[in-house]
């Protein structure tokens, strides 16, 4: 009886709802430590196929998404679930139609684009309005510091693979009712490179890379807000076997402002006067982001009344010009007064008159109603 495979979730020590990013990074860890070339145990032979199987299926979307449906049945389905080909060979329809028309499904050890990274950046308010220049430390995978990459100890070259003859590949010729077929597979000792490492780098145990920061001179636009994200394309992590790095995004985190508040493009500033400055008027200054500027207030000037003072709010981000600075009024009823500032407020309180109150006003309007 045929032992029954392990989950491929399971080998490579990831949850099912992982990101492939971090099934790439439990293949490498994995692949590293199972590599014959690394590991003279036993089982490691075995351990290093079973991942490399593993990453095969759950690194390819379609191929992982059968998986997660079907169990290992799925990805080795050739017609969505049928298992009439298993018994051939086959792994998938890939196999059928590359044996049929002439094609490779080796997987060659090719450039692989690097992952994608993400970083948070803090701002204050003013760098966020004009733009600046910031200066970030990226931490990721770079090129080995000692032997920049080429994965062997400085002075020693890579060894041509025996297993494939440095072609990076393994063909296997199968027989079956169709006729004889050719299935070519990715050498699993070289990893389709066509080259072992024979003396591997001291500092990065043959990788290439490590792990360090890396310092980025950012700019920043004008006008940028807090939660908007910046690409940086090509400074993400290092690509393998000389692929492109990936991309670097920036989310953008604005400190407030303890005295504007921001909408959209324009800002807010709330002014509070006091009960004479709106009554008779007065002429103030009012901050903005740059300088402190006149602002006349007009007597008879009521709570939450708006002045506007055009192009003084935040630039556009991708025009020219400025928001504007709304300055919203607030007269303040004062809550200790002396003696004095009770006798005068009672006396202008008297020449001014009781207001009406909503009832009086409806007796009035009947009044003039019946008085035609």
């Amino acid at each position: 009886m045929a032992t029954a495979k392990r989950d491929y979730y399971e080998v490579l020590g990831v949850p099912r709802d992982a990101t492939p990013e971090n099934v790439k990074k439990a293949f490498r860890k994995l692949a590293m430590k199972y590599h014959p070339d690394r590991n003279n145990s036993g089982d490691a032979s075995e351990q290093f196929k079973a991942v490399n199987e593993a990453y095969e299926v759950l690194s390819d979307q379609e191929r992982r998404a059968m998986y997660d449906r079907f169990g290992h049945s799925g990805p080795q389905s050739a017609f969505g679930g049928a298992r009439g080909f298993e018994g051939f060979g086959f792994s998938g329809f890939g196999d059928i139609f590359d044996a049929f028309f002439g094609g490779s499904t080796a997987r060659r050890g090719g450039p692989r684009r690097g992952a994608d990274l993400r970083q948070h950046i803090r701002l204050t308010f003013e760098e966020a309005a004009f733009g600046t220049e910031k200066t970030i430390g990226v931490e990721g995978l770079e090129p080995c510091s000692h032997c920049h990459g080429r994965r062997s100890e400085p002075g020693s070259e890579p060894k041509r693979c025996t297993n494939c003859e440095g072609t990076g590949e393994l063909r296997r010729v199968q027989q079956s009712v169709f006729g004889q077929f050719v299935n070519v597979s990715m050498c699993d000792r070289c990893q389709g490179e066509g080259a072992v490492v024979s003396k591997p780098c001291k500092t990065c145990r043959g990788q290439g890379y490590e792990q360090r920061t890396r310092n980025l001179q950012v700019k920043i636009p004008a006008g940028i807000d807090d939660g908007a994200q910046m690409r940086l394309s090509g400074e993400g992590e290092l690509g393998e076997r000389g692929g492109p790095r990936g991309n670097l995004y920036l989310q953008v985190n604005v400190k407030p402002h303890k005295l504007f508040q921001r909408d959209g493009d324009d800002l807010i500033y709330d002014l509070e006067i006091n009960f004479g400055q709106a009554a008779l008027g007065d002429e103030t200054e009012i901050p903005t982001l740059e300088k402190p500027l006149p602002l006349r207030i007009p007597s008879g000037t009521q709570s939450g009344q708006v002045f506007v003072l055009k192009g003084q709010g935040v630039p556009h981000l991708r025009s020219g010009g400025r928001g504007d600075l709304l300055v919203h009024t607030h007269v303040v009823t004062p809550k200790n007064l002396n003696d004095e500032q009770k006798r005068l407020l009672a006396q202008l309180s008297e020449s001014m008159g009781t207001p009406l109150s909503p009832d009086d006003k409806s007796l009035l309007n009947k009044i003039k109603d019946a008085l035609g």
